[in-house]
């Protein structure tokens, strides 16, 4: 039996991926006829294969009786998209690691929370240990407070409305009024630093970076002992960041 169970659940891909070229075909719907039509399969496994995909979201059947592109294979679409723009930017990412021995961060606002897209660490450079999620922290790391700092006034508001100051350190800056005035001061603008607000032991320091028009950070984290380092390490992520932006802004 096991002979034959590999070569029928190949062909069946084959015909679900012939079925999703045809229905891409089509921006305003096609019925399962024409679609069984179009691929040459019986309409009996054209229904049956047409039934699966709408069940797992990659094909949405239309009122009228018409099949559409999915929700599930358009996010494929975006996530890919996504990846080949990181793809871009890691070897910049890994020479900036290299280069001053430190892990590298990269974060983007997006759907209304400040998220870790990538992180290019290694066994000189490790990386901190996120034990408490960005959607929970951007007060106390420099990456959200890089994001923070660049948006206007009304992002701004309407983010820390939603988001607790939480008390993460001995040092986090809980205050909402003192959060505002040392984003707005910042000494190394438009640099911001997390002097162990995170995580005691361990300061940051982000720039902001931009994927087209959506708002990102790119930072570094380093131990406490080479504070002194600061001014240096802002003075290579500023046109690191510079050279992020446009890789990213790049038309795939």
């Amino acid at each position: 039996m096991g002979a034959h169970e590999g070569p029928t659940l190949i062909t069946s891909v084959q015909r679900a991926f012939r079925l999703l070229e045809a229905v891409g075909a089509h921006e305003n719907g096609a019925p399962a006829k024409q679609l069984a039509r179009e691929t040459g399969l019986p309409l009996a496994t054209a229904y049956h294969l047409l039934r699966t995909l709408v069940h797992d979201g990659y094909i949405r059947k239309l009122d009228d009786g018409g099949f559409v592109l999915g929700d599930k294979l358009q996010a494929l679409h975006s996530n890919g998209r996504g990846q080949a723009l990181l793809s871009r930017v890691r070897p910049t990412l890994a020479a900036l690691r290299d280069e001053l021995a430190t892990a590298a961060y990269l974060t983007f606002y997006e759907e209304g929370e400040i998220r870790v897209a990538e992180i290019v660490d290694g066994p000189r450079a490790p990386r901190v240990d996120l034990w408490v999620g960005f959607e929970d922290a951007g007060h106390a790391t420099a990456l959200g407070k890089a994001v923070l700092r660049e948006m206007d006034e009304d992002s701004r508001k309407e983010y820390l409305s939603r988001h607790h100051l939480a008390d993460l350190t001995p040092r986090t800056v809980t205050s909402l009024p003192e959060l505002l005035r040392r984003l707005d001061l910042s000494p190394l603008a438009p640099a911001v630093t997390d002097m162990e607000e995170y995580a005691v032991g361990t300061v940051c320091v982000a720039v902001p970076v931009y994927s087209g028009t959506t708002l990102g950070s790119l930072g570094v984290s380093l131990p406490v002992d080479r504070l002194p380092r600061l001014d240096e390490v802002r003075a290579r992520l500023l046109p690191i960041a510079s050279r992020v932006t446009r890789s990213l802004s790049l038309t795939i």
